[in-house]
């Protein structure tokens, strides 16, 4: 069986692995993130998810028993990404631009091993309630917006916005486990090793 490699540095991708039963080690795969012109929500999450998992997997000593996973997650909103924030403004607006309406969640998932590099795009629907500027300015001040896309946390201290997924929340979180788990059985990874 080959190993698994994990190209995030994100600590909610290495729970949903582990709550999956899939052992794994972590790897950084630095990757410039840049949108590139014109290109669509979900072109931009799957080429990164590639991008993390070939590089991840070009660090290898030797890649031959090895599969390495990249993941990407994007917040969208009126077509337009909504990234990390790039300060409190910035968060404050985006949380306000959310408050009342649905958006949209890309995940993109990749896996890559020698020869071989297949990924899958999920898409999730999240609707928020209206939030208050001080509920904004509260949130903001626990320091969860600050590394999130779209200035949230939807397992975190921002699921009190969250009137309603449609889709996958694992997803939401940072990984769909039932696509990833499908992808990993293709490359002859099961899942709940711990079991066995």
């Amino acid at each position: 069986m080959a190993m698994l490699y994990l190209a995030s540095g994100s600590p909610r991708r290495r729970e949903l692995l582990a709550q999956i039963g899939v052992p794994h080690v972590t790897l950084v795969a630095s990757i410039d993130e840049t949108a590139r012109p014109g290109e669509s929500a979900s072109t931009y999450v799957e080429r990164l998810a590639r991008e993390k998992a070939l590089v991840g997997l070009a660090t290898l000593d030797d890649p031959r028993d090895a599969c390495v996973l990249g993941a990407d997650t994007a917040v969208v909103l009126d077509g337009c990404i909504l990234g990390k924030p790039a300060d409190r403004e910035d968060a404050l607006a985006t949380l306000a631009r959310l408050s009342g309406r649905e958006h949209e969640v890309l995940t993109a998932i990749a896996l890559a091993s020698a020869g071989r590099c297949e990924s899958r795009v999920v898409a999730s629907r999240v609707r928020f309630r209206p939030i208050s500027p001080c509920e904004i300015d509260a949130y903001w001040s626990s320091g969860e917006p600050v590394d999130k896309a779209g200035s949230y946390a939807i397992q975190g201290l921002g699921a009190v916005f969250v009137s309603r997924v449609e889709g996958s929340y694992s997803a939401v979180v940072g990984l769909p486990l039932l696509e990833t788990a499908e992808m990993l059985a293709e490359f002859g990874i099961p899942c709940w090793q711990h079991l066995g």
